[in-house]
């Protein structure tokens, strides 16, 4: 099998000098999900025993390993297009339990006491990520729809549910994912798969450590190194009891509680609400606090006993929902009114708002006003001008009469004059006081000795006047202001309704953890304000201003759907924006407000070819950020826990180490991670931040060659360590 895809590879060519990636094998095409998952279905299946069978040798077919190649491609590319015809080089991939031994490198830590990690090499990483296309479509269709694959697609969910009125999220202490969960985990996919060779491969993966990582901890999902592509695949599968259970739970408690179909009746039926993302597992109900207990209880039953996971059950203790606060994804959860998040206009913003209104009309009133002064001139000019032609003896034929035409015209323009002049209440108020005042006609000694026919009419006379000038509304009240005052009056009722009888889920960024993570990266000082961080005065000022640039963009990306993503904008903003004028100012031995003066507040930099460029998000682009709709963006670990440092190196012949790059015209940086440069502990919570996760500590000061394009993209963050290949670092004294 290896032999038959290193004679695939040799039909695959990389165009020195360009990017530009080409196959001469015609017959190769990328297989989608659905066309994979009909491929398994049609030629691996087997009716009688209902499992899937003779996985390995796909493993190594073209259309697999192409697909496989492609998505790398287009994570190692992501400021290129990567159209389906332009396919990368396949290089001989691993699909051999024999064979995983030899396509691993061992990096070493700098410290003595430190862990070595095992990096796989290019072909082996795409035989994972073709197992894991596998697994997926074998398994995915009958996942559970709580079972997120994306941070953004479970808070949005969250953010769905109503009425939360109790909480308990699975509290997985850190522990590895030992023999005792492969056992379990290989258990489960003998069952569907039906192929010795394939399991023994994942088993291999286990046993080199190709694949290791701890439940409970807070390093999956993040980009990080050492994750595998196969992780989230193989947890997913892992958790599937959890998942059945959890969906068992529901099927019952909506049986038991169905819900009242009667717009009369205000009904808030029973239900349980769960997500889970990854190892991580948040469970909502909107009923008594026994049935939180008990949906607990069995949850922890299925992961004690079943997969065999240790639980800290006081960390799994069911929460109030309304007065409590619950850590999931990396945000704080708690249900509140909808006032809360949609809060009534404060009475000055109603007065701020009344002056805009008024300003507004004001200026169309003017608009307007000028347009009519404009068209009555032009009237004039008109009339003058056919004036003085007919005093000049001048004729003119017509096919129709002037006459009738200047009547209509007129006669529209006055009554215009006069609509207007009585919708205004003051006009016809000071009018109605002139004409009914002081009157002699309303004493009735005087009437009975006038003629009927005139007190007939002056009767009327005063009919008419009250009808078309008497004030309707009293004490200055106008019309438009009583229906503000109405809607206001239904909006007030209808959100105390909505207070009382709903609740709504609250998202939060931890404000507190940020500013701590701020502090430890070395943002602010010891008071809360910007320093600058002297490690990066070596880089040139486009890469300082896109190291920053990747760290604001990943904490506005991630908390975007946040109730208090003001604060975090602010963070940015301020902090990271002023420690990067700091930085440049420190390099450059000029003061702030020089550093200011010449970059602009916006950190404007020109580029090698003299074009002015912003990478850095400005003021402006960040006060007008929102939630994003995004499926699942990168946290900001891998960005700020990570510094390159830019060598003076002679020889720069080294190829680009990101995927599929041919370009030999490179850079040498040298990795330097936080925690070494600390000397911290990323276990002890006390000395770092809650939640933080940190790139392992074997990658530290190793070197690495990067184009000008991949290094922008590893700065900004747009691609990560993962989309690098480190089992080809360059050893530099």
């Amino acid at each position: 099998m290896l032999l038959r895809i290193a004679q695939l590879a040799r039909l695959c060519v990389l165009r020195p000098g360009t990017r530009a990636l080409c196959t001469t094998s015609a017959e190769v095409a990328p297989l989608s999900a659905a066309e994979l998952e009909l491929l398994l279905r049609r030629d691996h299946y087997s009716a009688s025993t209902r499992r899937f069978h003779s996985l390995l040798p796909l493993l190594s077919s073209p259309s697999l390993l192409l697909s496989s190649a492609l998505l790398l491609r287009r994570r190692s590319h992501p400021s290129l297009p990567s159209p389906p015809s332009e396919p990368p080089p396949l290089p001989a991939a691993v699909a051999t339990a024999a064979a995983v031994s030899s396509h691993l490198r061992l990096l070493l830590p700098s410290r003595i006491k430190g862990r070595p990690l095992p990096v796989p090499s290019l072909p082996l990483r795409l035989s994972m990520l073709s197992a894991a296309a596998a697994l997926d479509a074998l398994f995915a269709p009958r996942a559970a729809t709580f079972a997120y694959r994306a941070r953004h697609a479970a808070v949005r969910y969250l953010r769905s549910i109503p009425n939360a009125s109790w909480f308990f999220r699975v509290a997985i202490p850190r522990q590895p994912f030992g023999p005792r969960h492969v056992r379990r985990l290989l258990g489960a996919i003998s069952g569907k798969v039906d192929d010795p060779g394939f399991v023994e491969f994942l088993r291999e993966l286990f046993v080199s450590d190709t694949i290791a990582f701890e439940l409970g901890g807070c390093e999956l999902g993040r980009g990080l190194p050492q994750e595998s592509e196969l992780t989230a695949t193989l947890l997913n599968i892992f958790f599937d009891p959890v998942d059945r259970e959890v969906m068992a739970i529901r099927e019952e408690v909506h049986k038991k509680n169905p819900r009242i179909k009667d717009d009369d009746v205000l009904h808030t039926p029973v239900r349980v609400y769960a997500v889970r993302y990854l190892d991580e597992i948040l469970v909502v109900t909107s009923g008594s606090k026994m049935l939180a207990i008990e949906v607990r209880d069995r949850i922890l039953a299925v992961l004690e006993g079943d997969l065999e996971v240790k639980v800290d059950k006081l960390g799994s203790s069911v929460h109030s929902a309304v007065s409590e606060k619950m850590d999931f994804l990396g945000m704080e959860f708690q249900a509140v009114p909808p006032s809360v998040l949609r809060p009534p206009m404060s009475e000055k913003a109603k007065r701020a708002r009344k002056m805009y209104l008024k300003r507004k009309a004001a200026q169309a009133q003017e608009l307007k006003n000028a347009r009519e002064t404009r068209r009555k001139k032009l009237g004039l000019k008109i009339l003058v001008h056919l004036l003085k032609k007919v005093r000049w003896g001048h004729e003119f034929k017509f096919d129709f009469r002037v006459e009738s035409e200047v009547q209509q015209v007129f006669k529209a323009w006055a009554e215009e004059v006069v609509t207007e002049y009585f919708r205004s209440q003051e006009h016809c108020r000071y009018w109605h006081r002139l004409l009914t005042s002081g009157d002699f006609l309303s004493l009735n000694r005087v009437r009975d000795q006038l003629p009927p026919a005139l007190v007939d009419s002056y009767d009327k006379f005063q009919e008419t006047l009250d009808m078309f000038l008497m004030p309707v509304r009293d004490h200055g009240t106008s019309e438009e202001e009583e229906t503000l005052e109405e809607e206001e009056e239904r909006q007030y009722e209808k959100r105390t309704i909505e207070d009382l009888t709903d609740l709504k889920m609250r998202v939060n960024a931890p404000i507190e953890l940020v500013r701590k993570a701020v502090k430890l990266a070395g943002f602010t000082n010891s008071m809360g304000r910007p320093r600058p961080i002297k490690l990066l005065i070596c880089l040139d000022d486009t890469d300082i201003i896109n190291w920053y640039a990747g760290v604001g963009r990943r904490w506005l990306d991630f908390f975007c759907c946040c109730r208090n993503f003001k604060m975090v904008k602010t963070v940015v903003s301020y902090h990271l924006r002023f420690s990067c004028f700091l930085t440049l100012a420190e390099k450059h031995e000029c003061t702030k407000r020089q550093a200011i003066s010449h970059y602009t507040k916006d950190l404007k930099v020109e580029n090698d070819d003299g074009l002015v460029k912003v990478h850095f998000p400005t003021e402006r682009e960040i006060k007008m950020m929102g939630d994003k709709n995004l499926s699942d963006p990168k946290p900001v670990d891998g960005a700020l826990t990570m510094i390159l440092v830019r060598l003076a190196v002679d020889d720069t012949s080294y190829p680009c180490l990101a995927h599929f790059c041919a370009e030999t015209d490179t850079v040498i940086y040298r990795i330097r991670l936080l925690q070494n440069r600390l000397n911290v502990d990323p276990l002890n919570e006390k000395k770092w931040v809650q939640g933080l996760s940190a790139i392992h500590e074997s990658l530290n000061k190793k070197c690495l060659p990067l184009c000008s394009m991949h290094a922008s993209d590893l700065f900004t963050g747009k691609i990560t360590l993962q989309d690098i290949d480190c089992t080809q670092f360059v050893d530099v004294e």
